[in-house]
């Protein structure tokens, strides 16, 4: 039987609220810690999240609150599930707040800009050594609106720690979610990363209004030029075929839930970048991983055109179509690449 802990969700969007009601109805402590007080109120009253999960009902243990240290107070794990923009800060803040070292899980999926640092190597930064006890990437194919309807999902927790790893699959494994473990963290975060700036991609070949072989060709050569940057930042390349590759490249672009998706599609349609986000209301991670990426790339001289076709689209202004066309008319050559 599953151990029961006291468990802290800092963030409070439509991820941290989806993995609190799994943890809650896991038998799991749990509080939620977030930074808008109409949300918190909601999730405490009502145990709804309305702009992030609209016409779903939660359970009525959901629990929030909008001071870190009430939602740390006593926690064995947290789980980080905030933004990658306010990874930093926000991490900055539990040196003071965690009173013993802490399992820490993090599931945000981004590369920070300028340092083309991973979100575990953001946290390493922030956390001192001795207020965490070990540091797990959960990460996966997954939307948030399907794991609170409690449809099938599998997630791969990522540890070199493969005993961290194992709490974390013990924390959240049940019936609907199936947990795998996995070593290779660097594999798992740049696979969860960078398949949000492929998910733009096909977003804009939809809205372009081609089919299924641009996307299938998007996506291919979008997991191509995934695991050469990642075998080159030290990454296994069979990860890249797992969960936290392929697998969640395939639900990011194919779904309507996905926002960066979304956003891809509206681009596609002619809206300006601006707009797109004004209208999202959420964060889409793909846009700012795609100008770390571009920076990452060609630090180390990294071929990756799609990224950079889709990096002109978000900050140069440059035409969808064009940069389809710029796409497809490169020079010949052979398919099969040496990583």
């Amino acid at each position: 039987m599953t151990k029961k802990q006291k468990i802290a969700v800092l963030g409070a969007g439509s991820w941290g609220t989806g993995l609190a009601l799994v943890l809650i109805e896991n038998g799991h402590d749990v509080v939620i810690w977030g930074n808008h007080p109409e949300v918190v109120d909601e999730l405490n009253t009502k145990h709804t999240n309305q702009h992030y999960l609209p016409d779903m009902e939660l359970s009525p243990k959901m629990r929030a609150t909008l001071v870190l240290e009430e939602a740390l107070e006593g926690a064995q794990m947290v789980v980080i599930a905030i933004p990658t923009s306010a990874m930093r800060i926000v991490c900055s803040q539990l040196n003071d707040a965690l009173k013993e070292p802490t399992l820490l899980v993090h599931v945000s999926k981004g590369i920070e800009p300028d340092t083309n640092l991973r979100m575990t190597q953001v946290i390493e930064e922030e956390v001192a050594p001795e207020k965490r006890s070990a540091l797990v990437v959960l990460s996966g194919p997954s939307h948030a609106e399907e794991v609170v309807r409690h449809h099938p999902t599998t997630l791969c927790a990522s540890c070199k720690d493969l005993e961290a790893a194992e709490i974390v699959q013990d924390a959240f494994l049940n019936n609907n979610l199936r947990i795998y473990t996995n070593e290779d963290v660097i594999g798992a975060e740049i696979g969860g990363a960078l398949k949000n700036i492929i998910a733009l991609g096909a977003g804009i070949t939809d809205g372009l209004g081609y089919g299924d072989n641009a996307k299938a060709a998007l996506m291919t050569r979008g997991m191509a030029e995934i695991t050469r940057l990642g075998v080159t930042a030290g990454a296994d390349p069979q990860t890249f075929y797992g969960l936290t590759g392929i697998g969640d490249l395939i639900v990011t672009c194919t779904s309507v839930h996905s926002r960066n998706w979304r956003a891809g599609n509206m681009l596609g349609k002619g809206e300006s970048l601006d707009k797109v986000l004004e209208n999202m209301g959420m964060v889409v991670e793909g846009v700012r991983t795609a100008k770390a990426v571009h920076q990452w790339a060609q630090k180390l001289q990294i071929d990756m055109p799609i990224t950079e076709a889709i990096y002109k689209v978000l900050f140069e202004d440059e035409n969808p179509q064009t940069a389809v066309d710029r796409l497809m008319g490169r020079d010949r050559k052979l398919e099969k690449e040496e990583y």
